[in-house]
């Protein structure tokens, strides 16, 4: 079954329209999606690559967790469920910043969350979303990007997410 998204416009105000994600992409309506981020304590940063059975981007390596936002949905409560679903992690990230992205399938609203995640253990993939998974660090992340297949959205994301994090210290 297809995800159910709000339509917004070109400031992320909710119209008001509510259709399948599918049919977002298809005709390039604005729409929302919420990814994370996620660290660990030592600051390594996570990275995995997708199922080759999902639809969008299937193999290709990410460096965000997420998906679409659910009608009614707010970006927190979006990235927290999509952290649930793919790596059985129940947390709140944290929203730190939002941006209308133009790469990727279609154009849509992303919202950058960020979690640190203090047991790298409990991090326990859905297979069915997640064929594997590391943590990296920020030199070995910035190697990989050059030499791997990212979707990009996770291009555009952790270079927003690593100039963010630099103007925040």
């Amino acid at each position: 079954m297809d995800e159910l998204v709000e339509r917004v416009d070109d400031q992320d105000r909710v119209l008001g329209v509510v259709v399948s994600r599918r049919q977002a992409v298809r005709e390039g309506w604005l729409h929302r999606v919420a990814v994370t981020v996620c660290r660990d304590e030592r600051g390594r940063i996570l990275v995995h690559r997708r199922s080759e059975q999902l639809w969008r981007f299937p193999g290709l390596y990410e460096v965000v967790v997420g998906g679409a936002v659910d009608v009614g949905e707010s970006y927190e409560q979006a990235a927290s469920r999509e952290l649930a679903e793919e790596l059985g992690i129940r947390v709140l990230p944290r929203l730190l910043f939002t941006f209308l992205n133009r790469s990727g399938l279609s154009p849509h609203w992303l919202g950058v969350h960020e979690v640190v995640v203090s047991d790298v253990d409990a991090v326990v993939p859905d297979p069915d979303e997640v064929a594997w998974h590391s943590w990296l660090t920020e030199l070995e992340l910035r190697s990989a990007l050059l030499e791997w297949c990212f979707t990009p959205d996770s291009h555009e994301a952790i270079s927003r997410y690593l100039t963010f994090r630099t103007a925040q210290s």
